[in-house]
């Protein structure tokens, strides 16, 4: 199996990091963010849902989409996709983007932790 981590260290080493991700977002911190703000209830693997959804391959993927977990009536009924702005609206107050989602948390107050964690996520394909 293919670590998230180790394709993120292969693409930095390769230079190609930015290449999809949000212009001004480091995903090297985004992944130190990942792992402090989401890693309790979210995976970074294919196919591994916690008490959250799994993130790999979040961005371009439409809200609600895992056929394998649980979501709420909010988020399976919103028309949302996964974009990194669509992303960092949501993480910065996730019951203000879609009153009535699950996910129990007030959101990443900081800007830039926001942009870096969209960017990092969007490495993860």
């Amino acid at each position: 199996m293919i670590k998230p981590n180790l394709v993120l260290a292969a693409l930095m080493i390769g230079g190609l990091a930015t290449q999809g991700a949000h212009a001004h977002g480091d995903p090297v911190h985004g992944n130190s963010v990942f792992t402090q703000q989401c890693s309790v209830c979210h995976s970074a693997l294919p196919n591994k849902n916690k008490m959250g959804p799994s993130l790999f391959g979040v961005i371009g993927r439409k809200a609600g989409s895992i056929d394998n977990f649980s979501y709420s009536d909010a988020i399976k009924n919103s028309s949302l996709k996964w974009t990194e702005d669509v992303f960092e609206a949501y993480i910065a107050a996730p019951n203000k983007l879609i009153p009535g989602v699950k996910m129990y948390y007030d959101g990443l107050a900081d800007a830039q932790s926001r942009e870096d964690l969209a960017a990092y996520l969007a490495t993860l394909h």
